[in-house]
Formats: structure tokens, C-alpha cells, sequence
């Protein structure tokens, strides 16, 4: 553990429950789908994500949405067009150490 991260044990309630909910967003299946699909591409408009997943780019976006508030995912506008990744190496890390706890 990094010794500047503080004890977990040493949260306050509100600290708890911040990362609690921050945990819940990985608890949605189709937001773990956009999660890996983000994982292995550099960035993708919404419309190829809807394409990929095969849903609508309503319910990708109401998703992506969701993911960009818990700071997950990242935006970034071109012209009209808005491209999405993943917010940073953090999430990225995650991402591994989850694919790693599950199958291994």
C-alpha cells in the first residue's frame, strides 16, 4: 500500500460511502460492457460504442453519462462529435486487477 494513501480504517462515514458508490457504478453489467470496451480502445464516439454493444446510442449515452460523474470516463469534443475513453491509468488498473481477482 503507497504510504500516502490514508488507512481505510481512518475514512470518516462520508468518505465510506463516497467509495461505496463508487464501487456500485461497477455493479451494472452494461456499464462493466462499456467499461471493457473502452479498456481495449483508445477512445469511440457514441455511436460506434452503440454499434459495438448493440444498443441504442440513447442508452449509451444515459451510461456514459453515469460514468463520466464518477470520473471513469473522460470527454473529449471534436468539431460535433464527442469521443470518450477512460478517464485514466487508475481506472485502467481497476479494470485488471478486477480481470485478475476473477479469473486467476
Amino acid at each position: 500500500m503507497a504510504e500516502n494513501i490514508t488507512r481505510i480504517t481512518n475514512l470518516n462515514d462520508e468518505q465510506m460511502a463516497t467509495i461505496a458508490e463508487f464501487f456500485k457504478v461497477f455493479g451494472d453489467y452494461t456499464r462493466v460492457r462499456v467499461l471493457a470496451y473502452l479498456f481495449d480502445t483508445d477512445e469511440v464516439c457514441v455511436s460506434d460504442l452503440a454499434e459495438q454493444l448493440g444498443m441504442t446510442a440513447s442508452a449509451i449515452s444515459h451510461q456514459l453519462k453515469i460514468l463520466k460523474q464518477s470520473k471513469l470516463v473522460k470527454a473529449r469534443r471534436d468539431g460535433k462529435q464527442i469521443y470518450y475513453s477512460l478517464a485514466d491509468e487508475h481506472i485502467t488498473l481497476i479494470i485488471e486487477k478486477a480481470i485478475e481477482h476473477v479469473f486467476e
